[in-house]
């Protein structure tokens, strides 16, 4: 067996990673939150009604509970390049190794893309009540918004690793729609 490559996954690609998964562990990122802080054009809303959608933001003292998905060495090449395709469609986000605490003691380094703060998509600091505003409201190519929040939220609960500032926020979004 090859020790493969490990992406990490905090939303999305917790739920819909869209590629061959070898295997899949929840971990934790110590240093690092994620935030609704990304203003969607595409995916998950447009450029005339954003969205916003996770990302990874370094926050000392905070700690970001995951997936780490490993992939094969030999299927890295077609793997990376989808991601890449995916995740980097406006450059907001950052690639960056991120060391993980895996759930069954292993430690391991991850590919995670990162929100680049000097981004004009970076939504940082919006209150509650705005991001549910602006989740309610969009659609992207990959569909309504909300949808994106409450599969994270579902699968997070799936996993026995509840978020309560998202699960609240939820909250507020199905009380918009």
């Amino acid at each position: 067996m090859d020790d493969g490559f490990w992406v990490f996954g905090y939303g999305s690609l917790m739920w819909a990673p869209e590629f061959p998964v070898a295997e899949s562990v929840i971990a934790q990122a110590d240093g690092w939150r994620r935030s609704f802080c990304l203003r969607s054009i595409r995916h998950r809303g447009t450029e005339a009604c954003p969205g916003l959608v996770l990302g990874l933001e370094p926050h000392p003292g905070r700690d970001c509970t995951g997936l780490a998905l490993r992939v094969e060495d030999s299927l890295w090449p077609g793997v990376i390049a989808a991601i890449r395709a995916r995740e980097l469609v406006t450059e907001a986000y950052r690639e960056a190794l991120v060391p993980l605490a895996l759930a069954d003691g292993r430690r391991v380094e991850a590919l995670a893309y990162v929100m680049r703060h000097d981004h004009w998509q970076y939504a940082g600091g919006l209150s509650g009540a705005e991001q549910a505003r602006i989740i309610a409201a969009a659609r992207g190519l990959r569909g309504p918004n909300a949808d994106y929040l409450f599969n994270t939220v579902a699968h997070l609960d799936e996993l026995g690793l509840p978020d309560p500032a998202l699960t609240q926020l939820a909250a507020q979004v199905r009380g918009l729609i």
